[in-house]
């Protein structure tokens, strides 16, 4: 993923009203809901998710800010990316130096490189006396790094996802309380085999975009759309949620934008408790204005508003 200050649109200065906001915007604009058939808006607003999960979170954002994580939360490597073997091939030998580097030196083709290493690194007990040289000690297996997509209502649920080793071997994974894009769970043994045992696998975890619920720390947002008569005199609506459709009391008067709170709908929490939904209110008209006006003329007040915005 870019750089999630470049992927927000906002500076590395921005407060969180200024992410928060700034993410708002580009969510409601890229929703895929809002998008049909638009794979390019639906990959956008997942890196747009990504990019607020990270940096709403002081934590993450601080530890991004110091080089130690990178944009999609994993650990930064060390030293510039670690070792990742020589580019010079095999038989590169400590500090990546070749045996083709001490070609062409005076004397290198009757040189012992043994004899040089061990001059730089101190020996190793007996070797220079004419002893043989132990054999280095069993190595594990390699890690096996996976990365594994959550639709979103089974990660604030946390049910258990299915996934697929190397080895042809599936396992059926708890999400752990708490867990986010770029949440990393590693599975002891399930790596490359090696002497000393093997490895382990390295699963990072992608929570998938919904298509109308938007994550909000803990809690999960939903714009409901509501007819005027619902809204006015109000009514009973069936309402999703990621754990399945509820019932919601719309009460009567209720105006467009207001928030209803549905408790523990929401996310995990790693104390195991969970945040809520939060259900906005959108009143849509209907196409026929027409008879709206002639409905609403049974509605009007025949008395004047006085003093309307001290006007």
């Amino acid at each position: 993923m870019a750089d999630p200050y470049a992927t927000l649109g906002v500076t590395r200065s921005a407060d969180e009203k200024a992410i928060k906001s700034a993410y708002r915007k580009l969510a409601k604009e890229l929703h895929p809901d809002r998008n049909t058939g638009n794979p390019n808006a639906a990959e956008r607003f997942s890196e747009v998710t990504r990019a607020y999960d990270l940096l709403s979170d002081k934590d993450k954002r601080a530890r991004f800010d110091r080089g130690e994580i990178d944009a999609e939360g994993n650990p930064a490597m060390p030293f510039g990316g670690g070792f990742r073997g020589d580019p010079r091939g095999p038989g590169a030998g400590a500090g990546g130096f070749s045996q083709r580097d001490f070609e062409g030196m005076s004397g290198a083709p009757d040189m012992d490189l043994s004899d040089l290493f061990e001059g730089l690194f101190g020996g190793i007990g007996g070797a220079r006396a004419g002893g043989r040289r132990p054999p280095p000690p069993p190595q594990r297996g390699a890690n096996i790094a996976y990365r594994l997509k959550v639709p979103f209502a089974d990660a604030a649920g946390l049910k258990e996802q299915r996934i697929g080793l190397s080895d042809g071997s599936t396992i059926d994974l708890k999400l752990p309380a708490g867990v986010e894009n770029g949440t990393q769970m590693r599975l002891k043994g399930k790596g490359q085999p090696g002497e000393a045992g093997a490895g382990d696998a390295l699963v990072t975890i992608e929570i998938e975009p919904h298509p109308f619920f938007i994550r909000d720390g803990d809690d999960v947002r939903l714009e409901l759309p509501v007819t005027l008569d619902e809204a006015v005199l109000g009514a009973k609506v069936r309402v999703p949620t990621v754990d399945g459709p509820v019932m919601l009391t719309v009460a009567p008067g209720s105006g467009s934008g207001k928030v209803l709170r549905l408790k523990g709908k929401g996310f995990t929490r790693k104390d195991g408790t969970r945040g809520d939904q939060l259900v906005a209110l959108e009143i849509q008209l209907p196409e026929d204005l027409s008879e709206l006006g002639r409905r609403l003329e049974g509605w009007r007040d025949p008395a004047p508003v006085r003093n309307r915005l001290g006007v």
